[in-house]
């Protein structure tokens, strides 16, 4: 029998406020690694208020990582040390290598509805790939495949496999898998996934439960603050599914719908040093990355 990835954790996700000011909520980050290992931080910039997200986040280092940037509506300006600008739109995707260090700014500007929806991923790059040459691959909407599945299911294809359909990011160091999920009322949707392989769920609408579990007691649950005592079988909005080991994961739809990012990596197992927007894996590493900073050298020639 395959077997289903139990839920090893549920986690709500908590207003923060990041950049110059932009009000977001985070699903999960510093204080959750290396639980989510390969990732280090998931942020969701959904907002109907422009005085929430329009101040951006004004240039600032990235070193040892990848960021991904989804945006499902709006309009995110972008430029960098490399002299690299452009446009994310709705139904967008950026996949940003930062590798040896780039200097950037990302400029939420919203659609003509003072609407800004999007969500931001980090994945960490192992030891021997953080100093690998910067690199960006822009995905337009249209060039994301969309598979329909028997039974009504639909799935955007960003990374990853579905029904022998690719996403168009491939060739990534975490062999990750990412996903955009949308199950009809009343269903059942079962996924293959690599034993071994960190995987997790953030719903981003509706609302469902995941490996047919429907006692919330049976795993654990971290709440957005620590008066926040409910606990619902039904997984909704905002909140992180993070799964056990196993074959695959399975979520299962009532009276709504449910729709939800599904995210997998191969963990690095290795340590890590954070600190604000730079990832090594020692003190020493990061200190040199600060000093570079300082000094101007931060940015590397690509050969």
């Amino acid at each position: 029998m395959t077997e289903i990835r139990k839920i090893r954790k549920v986690l709500k996700s908590k207003p923060t406020i990041e950049g110059a000011g932009v009000h977001l909520k985070r699903a999960f980050g510093f204080s959750e690694v290396p639980l989510f290992d390969p990732f280090l931080l998931l942020d969701d910039f959904r907002s109907d208020e422009p005085e929430h997200f329009l101040k951006g986040f004004p240039w600032h280092p990235h070193r040892g990582i990848e960021t991904i940037t989804y945006v499902l509506k709006g309009d995110v300006e972008h430029g960098d040390s490399l002299g690299n600008k452009g446009i994310i739109t709705s139904g967008d995707v950026q996949w940003m290598t930062a590798g040896s260090g780039i200097i950037h700014q990302e400029m939420p500007k919203g659609d003509e509805n003072g609407r800004m929806y999007g969500f931001q991923l980090w994945a960490n790059l192992p030891s021997g790939d953080k100093m690998m040459d910067p690199r960006y691959r822009d995905i337009t909407e249209n060039q994301i495949p969309e598979v329909k599945l028997p039974g009504g299911t639909t799935i955007k294809v960003i990374c990853g496999e579905v029904s022998g359909t690719k996403g168009p990011v491939q060739d990534i160091v975490i062999d990750p898998e990412y996903i955009d999920v949308t199950v009809p009322e009343n269903s059942e949707f079962r996924h293959a996934t690599k034993q071994g392989h960190t995987v997790f769920a953030y719903v981003i609408e509706g609302k469902g439960y995941f490996c047919r579990e429907k006692n919330p007691f049976s795993y654990e649950v971290e709440g957005r603050n620590y008066f926040d005592i409910q606990r619902d079988p039904f997984i909704g909005n905002g909140t992180v599914v993070l799964f056990d080991d196993g074959e695959e994961i399975v979520a299962i739809t009532e009276k709504e719908k449910v729709r939800f990012l599904l995210v997998s990596g191969k963990p690095l197992d290795e340590p890590v040093a954070w600190y604000g927007p730079i990832v090594m894996n020692t003190q020493e590493e990061l200190q040199t990355a600060f000093e570079e900073y300082r000094r101007g050298t931060f940015v590397k020639s690509i050969e």
